[in-house]
């Protein structure tokens, strides 16, 4: 008896191909892009690249701890209680994210926003349009300096 392939969902294969179409047709597809920004720095033309926003960690935070009373132990029994929800766990996932996100911004010694990092070693700061940074250090790697 023949084994018949296993069948594929239309909608896995539209993100199959999306996934294709943005790996190989994407700015930075053979670059590892860091674009590091916040809120008032917003930037452009990122598709592909990481996104690091510095003020995403205080902005979670603040979402967790939206309404909690000024009494501790008050706000404490929420919070536990808040904690056990799915929505609350992935906050913290997205929390945790984040931080680690500035961790990495950190290290690699971001020192003015918004900055592209390209392969971790070549940045172009001030430059909110993502591609167009990409493009810059692309210009000078291939100038032979």
């Amino acid at each position: 008896m023949p084994i018949s392939p296993p069948t594929v969902s239309a909608g896995l294969k539209a993100r199959l191909l999306g996934f294709a179409l943005a790996t190989c047709c994407s700015p930075f597809a053979t670059a590892d892009v860091l674009a590091v920004s916040d809120a008032a720095h917003p930037l452009v033309n990122s598709a592909g690249a990481r996104v690091v926003l510095l003020d995403a960690p205080d902005r979670l935070e603040q979402q967790l701890s939206e309404g909690l009373p000024a009494d501790p132990r008050q706000a404490v029994a929420i919070m536990q209680q808040r904690m056990r929800s799915a929505s609350a766990q992935q906050l913290g996932r997205e929390l945790a994210r984040a931080h680690q996100d500035v961790a990495d911004a950190w290290s690699l010694g971001v020192a003015k926003l918004p900055a592209v990092v390209v392969d971790r070693q070549y940045v172009v700061y001030g430059q909110p349009d993502v591609a167009a940074a990409v493009a810059s250090i692309e210009r000078y790697r291939s100038s032979g300096r």
